[in-house]
């Protein structure tokens, strides 16, 4: 698949930090372990994100028996969500039931056929794609419909910091072909590395009780899943690295960031040398992990107040 070479001026706007109320289709593992969970419900309380879609991610670890179960795990615990949060009536979408098998063979699915209709919509500004697993469907998207490339700027959690001397994070190394698509092809992309950076993201189960338990359906559901993962170690940390995509998109000083040349990805998981030849990308470089917790907990609180 070829796309074209993008206007770098162009592309540097869409790259801009948003600044009030963003249109954003969200793209999730849900299923994966416990964060997405916490980067879905603080999504849908984001008064500021006009939230249009969500989308299954697939998945392969130990809660899975396969990327397609991965998926199918992800879209129903996306509805279980809905229910405990009163808004059954979002849209949405099953994902891939496959990884990429090479970077110009896409995957068709639901969630990728209903990113390009979103994206070529008339709009003000790019459509936001939070991406928080593997980027499968985005990818897919990409390759069925090059135009939208100049119409969405993607917020991925994935890969590992451009110094790192490896990038074989968990959404990454699953697709290996689509992240090199979103790298290569020109999109508008803000990574959020995750060594080093959405790493800051802890919290513990103390802190779970104080501001999570008792806030109405889907505060006790989420600290039930908490309570499950961390009952080896009551004091244990636990990283919820997929809030850092909704928090910048929320407020972006809250997840700095720098533009760089987009990265090579090599086909061990690891960076290629720096080409300053290449088009630009967003990174970030810390979290200010206060701040975003900060705002997840008091919507929480919020939201359980107004019933």
């Amino acid at each position: 698949m070829t796309f074209s070479t993008p206007d770098r001026q162009a592309l540097l706007q869409r790259l801009d930090p948003p600044s009030g109320p963003v249109d954003v289709v969200l793209d999730t593992d849900t299923y994966n372990e416990i964060d997405d969970q916490f980067a879905v419900v603080y999504g849908l309380l984001s008064d500021n994100l006009n939230l249009e879609a969500i989308y299954a991610a697939p998945f392969y670890n130990s809660r899975s028996s396969g990327p397609a179960d991965g998926m199918q795990r992800s879209y129903d615990e996306i509805m279980r969500l809905l229910e405990r949060l009163g808004r059954t009536d979002e849209p949405v979408y099953h994902g891939s039931d496959r990884y990429l098998g090479s970077a110009d063979t896409p995957v068709r699915s639901e969630a990728a056929e209903d990113l390009i209709a979103r994206a070529m919509q008339p709009r003000d500004g790019p459509l936001y794609v939070a991406t928080i697993g593997a980027i499968t469907n985005v990818a897919s998207a990409l390759l069925l419909e090059p135009a939208i490339a100049e119409r969405i700027a993607i917020v991925w959690l994935g890969g590992n910091p451009l110094y790192w001397p490896h990038t074989r994070e968990f959404n990454l190394r699953q697709d290996v072909p689509a992240a090199r698509v979103v790298f290569d092809c020109g999109v508008a992309v803000v990574q959020i590395p995750c060594m080093s950076v959405a790493q800051l993201l802890l919290t513990t189960l103390p802190e779970m009780f104080h501001y999570v338990k008792g806030r109405g359906e889907i505060g006790d559901y989420l600290y039930r899943i908490y309570e499950d993962f961390s009952a080896d170690h009551y004091a244990r940390s636990k990283v919820i690295w997929d809030i850092s995509a909704i928090g910048w998109l929320n407020h972006p000083d809250w997840v700095p960031t720098e533009i760089v040349p987009s990265p090579v990805l090599l086909d061990d998981a690891t960076w290629g040398p720096v080409d300053p030849a290449r088009h630009p990308i967003r990174t970030a470089t810390t979290v200010h992990r206060d701040r975003v917790f900060g705002d997840l907990f008091a919507k929480l609180d919020a939201a359980a107040r107004a019933g």
